[in-house]
């Protein structure tokens, strides 16, 4: 009788591989960030990174303290390191490819801060109504 592979034990695993990847990967960059001595570099965080599902290339989300006008000089730095970036991520991570590095600026972050200055900016009129208490007692 010919002896098979053993069947594979199945991962319990509750979110999908890439963004197991994604996770690893903004640990493993934003530590190298912090390893590269470039003053350029200095306040720029990793947000997110967004794996494709092959996990041939990644999308690296950041933000700084420059703002959108530091955008273009980050995303030029980045890209000048990213050969070191990605040989940090061949080692340490365990896979059988390193993903191709992209860098963009997090707009999502943006757009939060957008919102929250727009509210605290224009306060809503409910909120400066004061409460009456006789209105509880009707209910």
């Amino acid at each position: 009788m010919a002896k098979g592979r053993a069947p594979r034990k199945s991962t319990t695993h509750s979110y999908p591989r890439a963004v197991r990847l994604g996770e690893t990967l903004r640990e493993v960059l934003a530590d190298e960030l912090v390893r590269i001595d470039d003053e350029r570099l200095e306040f720029v965080t990793v947000t997110r990174v967004d794996v494709d599902p092959e996990m041939n290339r990644a999308i690296i989300y950041f933000d700084s303290l420059s703002g959108e006008k530091g955008d273009a000089q980050i995303i030029e730095v980045l890209g000048e390191h990213r050969i070191r970036l990605q040989a940090s991520v061949a080692r340490q991570v365990r896979a059988r490819k390193t993903p191709i590095l992209s860098f963009r600026p997090d707009d999502v972050i943006r757009s939060a801060e957008r919102i929250e200055k727009i509210l605290r900016d224009n306060p809503s009129p409910a909120r400066d109504v004061p409460l009456d208490p006789d209105v509880y007692d009707q209910i």
